[in-house]
């Protein structure tokens, strides 16, 4: 049985949807990660980074979503969560979780983990004065180039979209309304009324 080590609120909701959606034999590990859990010598044991989501396999720890994503949708081929057999399909999907993993989730970041990038406070609060901004750019881009439609990749549902949805969670505390986006406000309507999304949401918040 595979364990993935999350956060709430965290974009640990990705690979956590992902598995619920494939079906996957999984236990779900809540980090506190208000109380530094992911900071102790015993998590860091299994990823040094510190930081959810972890995924411990038969075959080893993965770490990184679009990594974790990936390996899901390749082991659970009946759930058919990625265009495994088609390189370009393939490849563009990465592309887009790619954009989320190292341009949106850095953005949003900047809000409250802007220590990350300095220790000057002046600087720390430059970058936060960006977030709304930025996160509207880079959806505006997501909205009208990178999205397909009805879901991500198409007409078919996949990975991307998990983690799509997660990073349309964290706008409204960016400063951003997601009506400003009707292709993305639709998709987020939806993923809601997915059985494995209500059902990871709610273990989530009962945890």
């Amino acid at each position: 049985m595979m364990k993935l080590y999350y956060g709430v609120g965290a974009c640990s909701l990705a690979s956590h949807i992902a598995l619920e959606e494939a079906g996957a034999d999984y236990e779900a590990i809540r980090m506190d990660l208000k109380s530094g859990q992911q900071t102790k010598p015993d998590y860091l044991a299994l990823n040094v980074k510190g930081r959810v989501p972890t995924l411990v396999t038969d075959r080893g720890v993965l770490t990184e979503t679009p990594a974790i994503l990936a390996y899901i949708a390749q082991t659970h081929r009946g759930a058919n969560l990625a265009p495994i057999d088609d390189p370009f399909a393939f490849a563009e999907l990465q592309a887009f979780n790619s954009y989320l993993c190292s341009t949106v989730h850095v953005s949003h970041a900047h809000g409250a983990r802007g220590g990350r990038w300095s220790d000057d406070p002046a600087v720390v609060e430059a970058l936060k004065l960006k977030v709304t901004k930025n996160m509207g750019d880079q959806f505006e881009i997501i909205e009208t180039r990178m999205f397909k439609g009805p879901w991500v990749m198409g007409e078919t549902f996949s990975v991307g979209d998990a983690y799509l949805y997660t990073m349309a969670n964290w706008l409204g505390r960016d400063g951003v309304d997601i009506k400003r986006f009707p292709k993305v406000a639709d998709h987020f309507k939806r993923m809601e009324a997915r059985p494995a999304v209500a059902k990871v949401l709610a273990d989530e918040r009962s945890a």
